[in-house]
């Protein structure tokens, strides 16, 4: 504590020291500051926050000498908040992105401590509270990289449609019935691929709000796979993709399944298109059953997936690096079997490629019956 010319004085025994003690064990930085504008006391979060290396650097001075902050437009938030004058309505201020003395953004929430005796109300003691904005600020830096990929994967195939048919339209007559075709069937490609990205971001919404509603209805999930290798394959060399039953299934036959048709395509969709873009080789969809459990494994004969990635690549947005995918399909992939009540995993496989797993419940999904 200090005097007002700023001689430094012990403190009153029972309390500061106690409430110094507290304030050590917060996670946030404290700054509390008096009413006459001095800092009585600061914890060591705050100082590392602020990037001041002494609390003797704060502790009995100005806090407009010691803590300038300033609001974006640069404006000194001291002088604009003024928590010593103004309505004795105030209790304080909601957390703000802020400037401080060394440059760097800081998160500060103001909380204000009035006398509330004999009619006075005056701010006894400004409470500060602190926090790192690196945390806010990667994650921003991540969703405006999100934003950007998401709005290159929006343009690319639109420039696509809108030059072809500005091409059929004016220049009909020009080309053969061949030409023609090709460029229809691009568009409805393209189409085909806007169409799947809008309905992944509005998946990841119902996902993260927990509002995914499933049509279910019995399903063939092997004609439903065999419909995705042909499709696959029609734009790429024969042989990429190959379905095969395993052992069981073909011993056993598959039990009956109750599913969303729709969505199990969405799912098998991105594992295929996931093995072909980020594998090598052929890609080998085996369909099998364990018990009452039905079993696809996507198996591809690329470089496999690091240990240390495997439960990231389902995180939202998450790709790997030098990667300009918008990371939603295997977020997507893993909420969908996991609304289904199955479950999805990954690991090497025989040939040290990656073996994407999804187990699926036969009948109706326990999360469905109960």
């Amino acid at each position: 504590m200090s005097t007002d010319d700023g001689e430094r004085v012990p403190a009153t025994p029972g309390s500061v020291a106690p409430v110094a003690s507290m304030a050590e064990l917060l996670p946030d930085g404290l700054v509390v500051i008096g009413a006459d504008r001095r800092v009585r006391l600061v914890n060591a979060e705050a100082l590392r926050v602020l990037e001041i290396p002494r609390a003797d650097d704060l502790v009995g001075r100005l806090v407009d000498d010691v803590l300038p902050l300033t609001d974006k437009y640069g404006r000194d938030w001291w002088a604009h908040v003024d928590p010593w004058h103004g309505a004795p309505s105030r209790t304080g201020h909601l957390e703000k992105l802020l400037v401080g003395p060394r440059g760097n953004e800081v998160l500060v929430t103001a909380r204000y401590v009035r006398a509330g005796q004999d009619g006075d109300d005056h701010v006894e003691r400004v409470l500060l509270g602190l926090r790192d904005a690196e945390a806010r600020q990667r994650a921003e830096r991540d969703q405006a990289t999100v934003l950007s990929t998401v709005a290159h994967e929006l343009r690319a195939p639109l420039t696509s449609v809108t030059g072809f048919t500005s091409s059929l339209l004016r220049r009909w007559d020009r080309f053969s019935d061949e030409q023609k075709r090709l460029m229809i069937e691009t568009i409805e490609a393209d189409a085909n691929r806007l169409t799947r990205l809008i309905t992944e971001l509005l998946d990841i919404s119902r996902l993260d709000s927990d509002s995914l509603n499933l049509r279910l209805g019995p399903v063939d999930l092997h004609d439903l796979l065999r419909t995705h290798v042909v499709r696959h394959e029609l734009g790429r060399a024969p042989g990429a993709v190959r379905l095969e039953l395993g052992e069981t299934a073909a011993a056993d036959g598959l039990p009956e399944m109750w599913a969303d048709a729709d969505r199990l395509e969405q799912i098998f969709f991105n594992l295929i298109e996931n093995a072909l873009r980020h594998g090598d080789g052929v890609v080998t969809v085996t369909l099998d059953r364990h018990g009452e459990w039905v079993v696809v494994h996507v198996d591809d004969e690329g470089d496999g997936i690091p240990p240390s990635d495997r439960e990231k690549i389902f995180g939202r947005f998450w790709h790997g690096p030098g990667n300009a995918s918008t990371g939603l399909g295997l977020y997507v992939v893993r909420g969908l079997v996991e609304a289904h009540g199955g479950t999805v995993t990954v690991e090497d496989n025989a040939a040290r490629g990656a073996r994407f797993t999804v187990r699926l419940p036969s009948g109706l999904p326990d999360v469905v019956a109960s």
